[in-house]
Formats: C-alpha cells, sequence, structure tokens
C-alpha cells in the first residue's frame, strides 16, 4: 500500500502568493522564465531556473547556477516570503480551467515506494534530466516543487475534501496570468489528518501523471541520503518527497502532437502512397482537422489538412501499448516511413503540447521549419493505469496534463 503523510510546508504569506507562485521550471525555457520574473522579485523561478539572473550565454547545468538556486532559496526565507508551518498538514490544491476544476491533495510520498514501484511511472527518464533536478533538490535541500500524481478515487477522501473546501475559506485564491484558478487550503485539523493518513494508507498504488524527472530526482536524492546516513531510522525527512494527488476521475488528459523536418528523401505524393497502406486518408482541404477518436489521426502536410483512419490490423486493442496511437505512428510512420528510430534523441522530430491547439502545427509547417504535422486522439486515465499497472513504458511524449501545477505554494524541507 502507498504511503502519503502530512509535513511541514514551507509557504508564502497570502499578500504575496500570486506574485511569487510560477509555472514549473519545465514548460518555459530561460528566455521565457527571465521575461516572465523581469520587475517580479518574489518570483519562484528565480529559485527552480535561478539561471535568470546569471548571463544569457551561461550554461545552465553550471555550478553557479545551483549556486544560485540556494542563494535565492535563502534570501527567500530571510525576507519572509516562505515561513515554515508550525505543524505537519495536508493541503488541498484546487484548480479551474474553464469549466473544469480538481482538487488535490498535497502530501509527501515515500522514497521506498517508488523504489518499489508501488508509486508507478509510465514513460522513461533521461539521465541527463534526472542529474539535474537530483542537484537542484541537493543544494537547496528540499522539493521546491511538487510532483502531479494520480490515483483511483476514494469516495471518503471526496468527502473529506468537499468538507474542507465546502465550508473553510481557502488560504490563497488568485487567478494567474494564463486564467487559470488557484485554490489552496490548509488542513491542520488533527482528526482530518488522521482520516486522511487512514484513507490513502488503503490505496494501493500511484501513477506518475507529470513530472517523471522530478518524481526520479526527489526519490534518487533521498536514497542517496539514506546510503549516506550510518544511523538512518526511516523517519528521516529525506524519507519522503511532496506529490499533489488527484483522483484519477478528475482528470483529463490532453493532446500530445508531432511534426517532423522532412519526409525523409519521399515527395508528397510517395509519402502519401506510402501512407495508404496504413491509413484510409481523407482529405480536407485547408479545414483544419482534429481527431475525434481512438485510430484515428489529424496530418497537415503541404497547406492541406487530412483525416487518417488506421487500419484493421496496425493495432492491437489487447495489448496496452499496441492499442496506443502513438505507438501506431511511431511503428508504422516515423519508423518505417520516415525513419526516426530513436524518438529521445532524433533531432528531426519535435512535440507539440495540444494546450497550442492545431494552429501551432500548421505555423511551424508553413514556416518551412517543418514539413508535416500529425495531430494524434489523447489518451485516456485508464490507458495510462493499465500501462502502469503491467510494468510497461509508453512512447516518449505521449501524455500532457493540464492545467500545471503552480510552484512556490509549499515546498517540502528535507531537514524537517
Amino acid at each position: 500500500m502507498a504511503i502519503l503523510k502530512p509535513f511541514k510546508g514551507l509557504r508564502p504569506p497570502k499578500e504575496i502568493v500570486k506574485y511569487l507562485a510560477s509555472r514549473p521550471y519545465d514548460v518555459l525555457n530561460s528566455e521565457e522564465a527571465r521575461k516572465e520574473a523581469e520587475g517580479n522579485p518574489y518570483s519562484f523561478l528565480r529559485v527552480v531556473k535561478p539561471e535568470i539572473e546569471l548571463p544569457e550565454d551561461t550554461n545552465i547545468y553550471s555550478q553557479q547556477v545551483y549556486d544560485k538556486a540556494i542563494e535565492n532559496f535563502n534570501k527567500f526565507q530571510q525576507n519572509g516570503w516562505l515561513k515554515q508551518d508550525d505543524t505537519s498538514n495536508y493541503y488541498i490544491y484546487a484548480q479551474t480551467w474553464g469549466e473544469k476544476i480538481q482538487y488535490g491533495i498535497v502530501g509527501c510520498t515515500g522514497v521506498e515506494d517508488y523504489m518499489k514501484e508501488i508509486i508507478k511511472k509510465h514513460e522513461l527518464t533521461r539521465p541527463d534530466k534526472e542529474e539535474d533536478r537530483m542537484k537542484h533538490v541537493r543544494v537547496i535541500n528540499a522539493n521546491a516543487e511538487p510532483v502531479f500524481f494520480s490515483y483511483p478515487a476514494v469516495p471518503e477522501i471526496d468527502n473529506i475534501v468537499a468538507n474542507v473546501t465546502g465550508n473553510t475559506p481557502p488560504e490563497y485564491d488568485f487567478i494567474a496570468d494564463d486564467g487559470v484558478g488557484h485554490k489552496f487550503w490548509v488542513i491542520d485539523n488533527r482528526e482530518a489528518v488522521e482520516k486522511i493518513e487512514k484513507f490513502f494508507a488503503r490505496v494501493p498504488a500511484f501513477y506518475v501523471a507529470d513530472g517523471h524527472h522530478r518524481t526520479a530526482a526527489a526519490a534518487l536524492v533521498g536514497n542517496e541520503k539514506k546510503q549516506q546516513n550510518p544511523d538512518h531510522s526511516g523517519n528521516e525527512e529525506y524519507n519522503f518527497f511532496m506529490a499533489v494527488l488527484f483522483p484519477d476521475n478528475q482528470l483529463t488528459i490532453i493532446d500530445y502532437n508531432r511534426v517532423v523536418k522532412d519526409l525523409n528523401g519521399l515527395s508528397k505524393e510517395e509519402f502519401l502512397g506510402k501512407l495508404e497502406k496504413v491509413f484510409e486518408i481523407t482529405p480536407k482541404g485547408t479545414t483544419e482537422y482534429k481527431p475525434d477518436k481512438l485510430h484515428n489521426f489529424s496530418m497537415y502536410l503541404g497547406g492541406e489538412w487530412y483525416e487518417l483512419q488506421a487500419k484493421q490490423g496496425t493495432y492491437d486493442d489487447n495489448d496496452p501499448i499496441g492499442v496506443l496511437d502513438v505507438t501506431i505512428l511511431s511503428q508504422q510512420v516515423l519508423d518505417e516511413i520516415l525513419g526516426i528510430k530513436n524518438l529521445r534523441t532524433d533531432k528531426r522530430i519535435d512535440f507539440v503540447g495540444g494546450i497550442r491547439g492545431l494552429g501551432e502545427l500548421k505555423r511551424r509547417v508553413d514556416s518551412g521549419e517543418m514539413e508535416v504535422a500529425f495531430a494524434l486522439y489523447p489518451v485516456t486515465m485508464k490507458q495510462l493505469i493499465d500501462i502502469a499497472d503491467t510494468g510497461n513504458i509508453m512512447p516518449p511524449k505521449t501524455t500532457w496534463f493540464e492545467p500545471k501545477l503552480r510552484s512556490g505554494l509549499v515546498i517540502h524541507s528535507l531537514e524537517g
């Protein structure tokens, strides 16, 4: 069974939370982060992307970047911009995006649960990105940003959340510049804390939804500290790392699309001819086409949109990996036709989150940067859980969760 324990959160005063809370480190590059934090001394980007305070040509993996991270983290605490709670609490984090609202419990999950795969993943991680976040955790000795987990919905937990959010004003309540609403409650009632801990102890597994690199980094640093401590007891704060857990029935995965630089030496007509062996192709002209069901794809090529319907025999609905549309596209098109063998390293392919819309796919092809774009029907939470439960791994860049968690609302110190 999985562990979720309360902790003494390090949090900003409510008066500055809107200015301090930032987008996660991995959804914007250094230039974008520099612009976003400009003129805002409170921005938590100064801790999670500290290169924005260094010369623009600074290597983002250099030691001076991590040194700046701890310098700014200490500064935030010295200035009173981050203060630690006196008691170990759970927290509720609600996000509103359009008509959608989702409620997550913030707590600490177990390093051992990750090592024993009670915390289940569905993507592989890259060692360079893992090491970057490990260095960040080591230097500030804290989990600066939460990871995004899901779990099979538990009615008793839903009832506690509904009671707290329905009867208690939130500690934080603001709308970010991107229009997403963020509310945050502190659960410091001991009876409620004990009930949450008890109910989560019955949950068989947690699932990494977003933040595989942060999850791996947090767990690996915790395991390092265990190995380095001759008096290790298992109760030290480094045995746990911060996560926001959302019930699976509240989450929606949106599409994660692909753009490719060239047709592997093929003409447009030759490429379409090879695609006909895999798909039923319907030209859509200049009208944008968005996939509306499983095994249905959209393609933009040469100023025109096409509907692609996968033919029988190109997928296996009884295989948790073989049923995925990313598998069909990866194997039948990207590999077989376009010669892209490794999605993680091949520079001819790029990935575009569905939040940017079909217009972004069209723009990148029309600009001449890319030759062809593919839009996919999003995977479901059931597919994600089935894959994680069977120990399988999805192809890279398969899931895109929205909205993203804001960083800086609460931090977990490994010092306790």
